[in-house]
């Protein structure tokens, strides 16, 4: 069974454990909603085969905290979508949480999935105590103040922000979470790994800021044009296009190059090289649309 199947059985596992018909109904609807269908579950997938690098000698603590990191990140995008930040009716191909089911319960959808990861570690970690408390530690940080996903949101509050601390926050932090809790379900040291999701994550930001410009909403899943919109830090806008996709493949030949020498580091480049290649495809740059990426680059500048 491939990677993606076990996550989305394991998601589906853990949805079911928190269910209950004396529930409100609606809020496990809205949950299922955040839920599937899924993005390219890019961050359980680099949990998974950071754990496999590391041994991965408790594959129930491992998918525990592959797929609690997948809840959390699904949790953020709820938050994302909602009117008081990007007003977003889209998310992945389907209307957003608080456009199906309305602003509040969106709001408690985000919370509630947070709330069931760190049920979902804690469930899975009999077998190796031990390890609990430093993914509890690392999940917290790639989430919470002052460096986590929260903290990425809370710039856009800020009057001015680097560009870079944005993006580490915004991005950066849940895939470092994400690398770094795989080797500690695996019994391994985080450090050796954070660099792995730490440019990831940076790249990843800057794809998103690239195909915003260049992307429509239908290709995206998403509404495209937020960033103009809404004024936030921007890569495309900073460094102009030309200058975001160089700085794309820099970031991704540095995530490539920080995988140590283990068994899994042929799987984890080809993971890291394909997942470029889907955010920005070579097409895009052929055949005349290095054209139009400098005409909208004029525009956006």
């Amino acid at each position: 069974m491939s990677p993606i199947k076990h996550l989305e059985r394991a998601l589906e596992h853990a949805l079911k454990s928190n269910e209950s018909a004396k529930g409100p109904a609606l809020l496990s609807k809205a949950i299922r909603h955040a839920v599937f269908p899924g993005g390219a579950r890019i961050r359980p997938q680099l949990t998974l085969a950071v754990a496999h690098a590391c041994g991965n000698d408790d594959p129930q603590l491992s998918m525990a905290s592959a797929i609690a990191i997948e809840m959390i990140h699904c949790a953020s995008l709820v938050h994302d979508d909602l009117p008081c930040f990007d007003d977003a009716d889209m998310r992945r191909g389907q209307a957003s949480v608080h456009k199906e089911f309305g602003e509040r319960l969106a709001v408690l959808t985000g919370d509630a999935l947070i709330v069931m990861a760190y049920q979902t570690i804690a469930c899975a970690s009999r077998r190796s105590a031990q390890r609990l408390a430093p993914i509890i530690k690392t999940v917290s940080q790639g989430v919470g103040a002052p460096c986590g996903i929260i903290a990425g949101q809370a710039w856009e509050c800020e009057p001015q922000a680097a560009l870079s601390d944005y993006q580490r926050a915004k991005t950066g932090a849940l895939f470092s979470a994400a690398t770094a809790a795989g080797a500690q379900a695996a019994g391994s040291d985080a450090e050796t790994w954070k660099g792995l999701g730490e440019w990831l994550g940076e790249a990843y930001q800057v794809a998103d800021d690239i195909r915003d410009v260049l992307g429509d909403s239908q290709f995206l899943g998403k509404p495209a044009g937020q960033d103009e919109e809404h004024q936030r830090p921007s890569s495309a806008r900073e460094l102009g296009l030309n200058g975001a996709v160089e700085h794309f493949d820099l970031l991704v030949g540095r995530a490539i190059a920080s995988i140590p020498n283990c068994p899994g580091d042929g799987y984890l480049k080809k993971l890291v090289a394909f997942e470029a290649e889907r955010l920005l495809p070579s097409s895009w740059f052929e055949r005349g649309e290095r054209q139009l990426a400098i005409a909208t680059q004029r525009q956006v500048a």
